[in-house]
């Protein structure tokens, strides 16, 4: 059995992996790419994470693991639209919203691990139901809602380009 510490050192780093490649993803898909590989990493590293997170030790349900097993249910809809559906019609948008919203929800964890854990931010929302921890989450949601938006709307275009090109 592996201690604690080392527990969450492999957690956090298939974290921080799932938030570079979801990034990487994000790009190719508001750039029209599908970007194979790294979506794989993306949700497998996604998948990952989420699913460490429930070997935490605990007491009782946490917002932590109701994020958790959104995460998972959205993960398990992004992985057969991408996959089983080949992203074929609606399973396209399908595909895109689930994978935005899955990087989103680990920015919002990001998020509130930062104001956990560097003594600024927890000094500015200690309990987090202060005003700039709000605003930083609110900042995320809208960002995210917006590129999310675009990401399927463009990701949506390249393959009507292709479509009408051949």
């Amino acid at each position: 059995m592996i201690s604690l510490s080392t527990y969450t050192a492999i957690h956090v780093a298939i974290s921080l992996i799932a938030l570079a490649s979801g990034f990487v993803v994000l790009a190719g898909l508001l750039n029209g790419k599908r970007l194979d590989v790294w979506t794989a990493v993306f949700l497998v590293s996604t998948l990952a994470t989420s699913l460490t997170g429930f070997g935490f030790p605990f007491q009782e349900i946490l917002p932590s693991h109701i994020v958790g097993a959104v995460s998972v249910v959205l993960l398990a809809l992004a992985i057969v639209a991408r996959y089983r559906q080949e992203m074929e019609g609606g399973w396209r948008a399908v595909y895109v919203i689930t994978a935005v919203t899955s990087l989103y929800l680990n920015v919002f964890v990001l998020i509130v691990q930062l104001f956990l854990k560097i003594p600024m931010l927890k000094d500015l929302a200690p309990t987090q139901s202060e005003p700039p921890f709000f605003i930083a989450q609110g900042l995320a949601l809208v960002v995210f809602v917006w590129l999310g938006y675009q990401a399927t709307v463009r990701f949506g275009d390249e393959v009507r380009t292709r479509m009408t090109a051949a």
